[in-house]
């Protein structure tokens, strides 16, 4: 019985994706200040429902950290997350999009 559950919750999220046009993108970040990682995890946190993936390099000699996420998330939520950290101090976020 709970595979029947799980498949009929996958199908109404797929449903609820396409209505929605999830999109996926890739940001970019580049993290000059380790002040603020505990905001930028946060953040992070919070969009974990969107997150594919996340893919961390630490650039110890010259003190700069350079992440990648891939989403897969409404254009909306993507900007807003993308901006959210983007604001964080010492953080530069860009973001790639795919085409619908």
């Amino acid at each position: 019985m709970t595979d029947r559950t799980d498949r009929k919750q996958s199908t109404i999220a797929e449903e609820s994706m396409e209505k929605t046009g999830t999109r996926v993108a890739i940001i970019g970040i580049i993290m000059e200040e380790s002040n603020s990682v505990e905001r930028l995890n946060h953040i992070l946190h919070e969009a974990g429902d969107y997150i594919v993936g996340r893919m961390g390099i630490p650039r110890v000699q010259n003190n700069k950290n350079v992440i990648c996420i891939v989403v897969d998330a409404p254009e909306e939520i993507i900007n807003s997350i993308s901006g959210k950290i983007g604001m964080c101090k010492g953080i530069t976020a860009k973001v790639i999009m795919s085409r619908k």
